[in-house]
């Protein structure tokens, strides 16, 4: 089997895989042909590739020799045309609300893989791009705050009189939201953090947070960990504790979203209008809309002296833990799906296997997206 890797788009920092993840494909009886500076951005020469036995081609002849192509990113539409009947197609496409592009991998009987699908199971965890490439998201969150802060996050007691601590709200303890707390008080901040899943308050405990408590939230074994859509009585009640710590706060962090929906507003513009000038917000939902009403993905606004920047990218920003990271949980995933002697194996008896596949046979395989599509 020869598996193809492709460069990301421009604005695409990170690779799917590094040059030693290379030797990992070949014990799996895999070769590997890859794309002409697929690796650069990410600090990877194609000589590191050839050194662990890759092939370098252009993207054309990857495209159309490859059994198997992974990346981060998805092909464009117009590339699908260039890739073989029954080729394997593995990147992060968000199908639940991208339908056009599943479609379209149906028209082309591709067999897709969709890396944000892997479902959160134990097993699932070595597997995980969220998670990892969330947690790069909230380190690098925090610093980014910090940087653009008008004051220390530490106490300081110093001779010209005493600093005190900055304040940051994280809305959300989901992987983003509990390492921006780690990050936040390695740096001396005092933490405090909303999230409506009761169920982490122990987390946020253990690493130093405050936990912003509000009555009568709704959670969904189902839901695999994520936050659920809540009623409007309890978001009444949310968006009162949200401005109240908010408008004390010198920083936000804004983590939380929904799988296949909007990001939920949790800080209106009458919170912003009311925080103090010099604060500043990070929305690391801003791709999907934001949690501050104020947030435009990709750009900073200031309102009153007040930051809001919008930044869903950070893994981009850290091309290379974050392609390492990225690289494991992709390698984990290929071993459940090559056998021993390097062939494909697909066994959709497999709940990792059959949770993440989208299209097989011209087939709907995952039955999240097959409902969103026959809606």
């Amino acid at each position: 089997m020869k598996i193809g890797i492709i460069k990301e788009p421009v604005s695409e920092n990170r690779v799917v895989l590094l040059p030693e993840s290379v030797k990992e494909l070949k014990k799996l009886g895999a070769s590997v042909l890859i794309e002409e500076g697929a690796g650069e951005r990410a600090f990877a020469s194609n000589q590191w590739y050839i050194d662990e036995g890759a092939e370098v081609s252009d993207r054309k002849s990857v495209l159309s020799n490859s059994d198997l192509i992974v990346s981060i990113n998805p092909l464009e539409i117009q590339e699908l045309s260039l890739v073989k009947e029954n080729t394997v197609v593995i990147s992060a496409f968000n199908p639940l609300v991208n339908h056009d592009y599943v479609n379209e991998l149906l028209q082309k009987q591709l067999t897709s893989f969709s890396l944000d699908m892997i479902p959160r199971v134990t097993r699932g965890q070595a597997m995980d791009i969220l998670s990892s490439m969330a947690t790069v998201a909230g380190y690098r969150a925090v610093l980014d705050a910090a940087m653009h802060l008008p004051k220390f996050f530490p106490m300081f007691m110093t001779a010209a009189g005493t600093i005190t601590p900055a304040k940051v709200l994280i809305l959300g303890a989901g992987v983003a939201g509990l390492q921006a707390i780690a990050t936040s008080r390695k740096l001396g901040a005092q933490v405090f953090v909303f999230d409506v899943r009761p169920e982490v308050k122990e987390q946020v405990m253990s690493l130093g947070g405050k936990f912003v408590e509000v009555e009568g939230a709704l959670s969904d074994v189902a839901a695999g960990g994520y936050a659920v859509e809540q009623t409007e009585e309890f978001k009444i009640r949310q968006q009162e504790a949200i401005h109240n710590q908010a408008i004390k706060s010198d920083v936000l962090i804004c983590t939380a979203q929904i799988p296949g929906k909007k990001a939920p507003v949790l800080i209106k513009k009458e919170t912003v209008e009311a925080m103090k000038p010099g604060s500043v917000i990070i929305d690391i939902a801003a791709s999907t809309g934001g949690n501050c009403e104020l947030t435009q993905d990709q750009k900073t606004v200031i309102v009153n002296g007040v930051q809001i920047v919008g930044q869903s990218y950070y893994p981009s920003t850290m091309p290379s833990d974050a392609s390492k990271m990225f690289g494991k949980n992709v390698i984990n995933l290929l071993k459940l799906m090559v056998d021993k002697s390097g062939a494909l194996q697909l066994n959709f008896e497999d709940e990792i296997i059959a949770g993440c596949c989208i299209t097989h046979k011209n087939e709907i395989i995952n039955q999240r997206v097959k409902s969103t599509i026959n809606k």
